[in-house]
């Protein structure tokens, strides 16, 4: 499939669009965790939200979704850095107000996660992240929707045809 290529969109126009998604996924991600913090018992039987397919039942992660790599905080940290710095890096090359809204999905739940792993306890950078929404068999936040939505976003933008920078083509 040949995909759409097009001309970089410009440093001023990709943060125009990239900034108020992430800060907007920012926000909402930490808004609902200090809710979670003040309105949640840690480790408390969950409370029903939307029927019993989704709870509310507070939890401190030290892994990745699903407590993967529990114990491994900091290289989850360094991750988070490594993303949000190609991120911002690579804006001025952004050729699709498509990718750049995908990634500004993605750049606000990295950063919301990864403030949770370099303030909160046990401490700088191996902090725990706060997660609350049970869908059974994982727990997670607002952060770790934006990111699971971008992946999606992602991974249609590359089915489609739809090159993320300037004069780049996939197959």
């Amino acid at each position: 499939m040949t995909s759409t290529t097009g001309k970089a969109l410009g440093l001023r126009t990709a943060l125009n669009y990239l900034i108020p998604v992430a800060l907007v996924v920012l926000l909402l991600d930490q808004l609902t965790k200090v809710w979670a913090l003040h309105s949640l018992e840690l480790g408390a039987e969950g409370k029903r939200f939307i029927g019993s397919f989704i709870q509310l039942r507070l939890i401190h992660n030290s892994g990745a979704a699903l407590s993967m790599a529990s114990g491994m905080t900091w290289i989850l940290t360094v991750i988070s850095v490594a993303v949000i710095v190609f991120i911002c890096i690579s804006a001025r090359r952004f050729a699709s107000k498509a990718w750049v809204l995908t990634l500004g999905l993605l750049l606000g739940g990295a950063l919301g996660n990864l403030g949770d792993r370099l303030f909160r306890a046990p401490g700088f950078p191996q902090g725990h992240v706060v997660d609350f929404i049970d869908y059974g068999p994982f727990i997670g936040n607002v952060a770790d929707i934006a990111i699971v939505i971008a992946a999606i976003l992602i991974a249609a933008l590359s089915l489609f045809g739809v090159a993320p920078f300037e004069g780049r083509e996939s197959e």
